[in-house]
C-alpha cells in the first residue's frame, strides 16, 4: 500500500465535519439528531443488540434476512435514537433509524432481500440524550453489530451461519471474506492515493469493526477520550452519511450502494478521517479535528 500511496493522484476537496471542540448554543430538538454531550456515568444500557436472521424459505427467487435493532436504557431519556447500517459484500444495502422522546426503549425491524451467497454486516449506534435540568444535557451511547454469511447455491440448501461449523462453511467464509476485502481494498487504496493521505501516520479500520473497539481505546486515548471520539464520529456519520453524502458542488447523493466507510485515526490523536466512496466510485473525506 505504501508504494501505491507514493503514486499520488490529484488531491480531492476535503469536506469537514464539525470539529470535536466546537462550542454552540443548543436548543431542545423536536426531531431526531445525534449530538454528543458529556457521557452520563449514572445511566447504562440494559441491552443493545443487532440481529440478522435468515428466513427459511425464498420468495420470488430471493432470500430474505430479518434485520432487528433494539436497545433499552435503565431510565427514560428525553430522546432515544438508534441508527443502523447494513452492508452486503462491502456495499451499503440498508439504513435504519428510529427515535422516540421520553422513553427508555427502542425496537426496529426491517427486511433485506438478497440473491446469491453474500456476507452481511450490520452495525448500530444506540443513543440517548438526557436532560437532567433545562440547561444540563448529557448522553449515553452504545454500539452493537452482527455478521451473517448467507449461502445461496444450486448445490446445497439455503443456509446461513455466523461462525462456520463445517468444512464447506469454512470454504464459503474464506471465499466471501476474500472477495469482499479485495473489492474494498482496491477502492480504499485508490482513494487514499488520490488524496495523498500518509497512511503511516494513521491507524485505519472499517466502520464494521468499530463496535469491537468500543471498550478497547486505541493506544494513547483514555476511556473518556475514546468515548468522545466515538460519539462525535457517529454524529458526523449521521449527518454526512446516513442523510446522504455531500459532494464538492454542494449536492447530496444517497449513501445506498456506497462502500463500507474507512476510519482513520491519526497517531498523534489530533485528527479523525472518514473515507467515503459512493456508488459511482467517487471518494469524499470527512474530517474531525480532535481537541480534548
Amino acid at each position: 500500500m505504501k508504494q501505491r500511496l507514493k503514486e499520488a493522484m490529484p488531491f480531492l476537496v476535503i469536506m469537514c465535519i464539525v470539529a470535536l471542540g466546537i462550542q454552540f448554543v443548543y436548543r431542545p430538538q423536536t426531531e431526531e439528531s445525534i449530538i454528543f454531550f458529556p457521557i452520563n456515568e449514572h445511566v447504562s444500557y440494559e441491552s443493545a443488540t443487532t440481529i440478522l436472521m435468515l428466513q427459511p424459505e425464498k420468495k420470488n427467487e430471493h432470500y430474505e434476512v430479518n434485520w432487528k435493532v433494539s436497545s433499552k436504557l435503565d431510565t427514560p431519556a428525553y430522546l432515544r435514537q438508534d441508527v443502523g447500517f447494513l452492508f452486503m459484500n462491502g456495499r451499503l444495502k440498508g439504513l435504519m433509524n428510529e427515535w422516540e422522546q421520553d422513553t427508555d426503549q427502542i425496537v426496529e425491524e426491517s427486511t433485506i432481500k438478497g440473491k446469491e451467497s453474500s456476507l452481511l454486516q450490520a452495525v448500530s449506534f444506540h443513543y440517548s440524550e438526557i436532560h437532567e435540568t433545562e440547561t444540563d444535557f448529557t448522553s449515553a451511547q452504545k454500539m452493537s453489530e452482527d455478521t451473517l454469511y448467507v449461502i445461496d447455491s444450486n448445490f446445497s440448501p439455503l443456509n446461513a451461519f455466523r461462525q462456520p461449523g463445517t468444512d464447506a462453511e469454512k470454504e464459503w467464509k474464506n471465499i466471501l471474506d476474500k472477495v469482499t476485502s479485495q473489492q474494498l481494498d482496491y477502492l480504499w487504496e485508490k482513494a487514499i492515493a488520490s488524496m495523498q493521505i500518509p497512511m503511516e501516520d494513521y491507524t485505519s479500520f472499517p466502520l464494521t469493526q468499530l463496535p469491537k473497539l468500543e471498550n478497547q481505546p486505541l493506544e494513547g486515548f483514555t476511556e473518556q477520550e475514546w468515548e468522545r471520539v466515538i460519539g462525535n464520529l457517529w454524529e458526523g456519520l449521521y449527518k454526512n452519511y446516513y442523510l446522504g453524502i455531500k459532494k464538492e458542488d454542494g449536492s447530496v447523493i444517497e449513501s445506498i450502494d456506497s462502500a463500507i466507510p474507512l476510519i482513520l485515526v491519526k497517531e498523534d490523536r489530533k485528527e479523525v478521517l472518514v473515507l467515503l466512496i459512493d456508488k459511482n466510485g467517487e471518494a469524499s473525506l470527512l474530517k474531525q479535528q480532535i481537541s480534548f
